[in-house]
């Protein structure tokens, strides 16, 4: 079974702020994943022609079933606020998707801890620390079946606060303590394979830097894994769009 999570920054490129969603389905349909985690995800989007990237990355993979979970409601610029889980199936909102071919037997939608205050962060091209605003962050997990085995796949986007996006981690591990094994992290974690590993007690399946896409020098995008799955192989492959890499794992158990 092939797993990717992806990055996918609105669906444009870096280079430019243009939304082409035909071409986000054909990048979509290249990675023929069965399970396909995303982040960064619009719907109903100015930025993104208005378009519901969910939808169409399910229509170019074949899903199954599929889930959008808003983190912001809103749009940028404007209303932009957390999202409650009681928005209207149109509203425009900004969050992530799991996307499976396999069926899913149940799905879990997660609220990670929210951080309310401002945190000074040093930007390469600043002298100075700013003080930043982190958005709210979700994680979404889909029991999905395959064969005999029910592998649970849980997808989030992490803050990019060092300090807090472990304490995320720790609650969304610790919420997903229940589920059936074989258990799969993953998403954009925002932090190296060797805290992600220390920070979950969990095995990550593929060691690739993801980030910046052009030239890759450090790993936030993730798989880790609890119990009997393993990787059979995987790669960090560059995409026509985003400023990460999709990281692309096959799995076995």
């Amino acid at each position: 079974m092939r797993l990717v999570t992806f990055n996918i920054l609105n669906g444009r490129h870096p280079a430019d702020d243009h939304v082409d969603v035909d071409a986000f389905a054909a990048a979509v349909r290249s990675l023929d994943a069965d399970v396909l985690a995303l982040q960064e995800v619009d719907r109903n989007q100015a930025r993104s022609g208005h378009a519901d990237l969910t939808a169409v990355a399910a229509e170019a993979m074949g899903a199954a079933d599929s889930r959008f979970v808003a983190a912001l409601s809103g749009s940028p610029g404007a209303t932009w606020v957390a999202a409650t889980g009681e928005e209207q199936p149109d509203a425009a909102a900004y969050g992530i998707a799991l996307l499976s071919r396999r069926p899913v037997r149940a799905w879990q939608i997660i609220r990670l801890p929210v951080l309310r205050t401002r945190v000074p962060m040093k930007f390469k091209d600043s002298r100075l620390p700013t003080l930043v605003q982190d958005e709210p962050r979700v994680a979404v997990a889909a029991d999905v079946e395959c064969g005999d085995t029910t592998l649970t796949v849980a997808n989030t986007h992490l803050s990019f606060v060092p300090w807090w996006n472990g304490r995320q981690l720790r609650s969304l591990v610790a919420s997903l303590d229940t589920s059936q094994r074989p258990l799969v992290v993953v998403g954009d974690l925002n932090m190296d394979a060797e805290r992600a590993g220390r920070t979950t007690g969990m095995r990550g399946l593929a060691g690739h830097a993801t980030f910046p896409a052009h030239a890759p020098v450090e790993q936030l995008d993730h798989v880790l894994a609890d119990g009997d799955v393993s990787a059979t192989a995987s790669e960090a492959r560059e995409m026509p769009l985003s400023d990460h890499r999709a990281l692309v794992v096959d799995l076995a158990w």
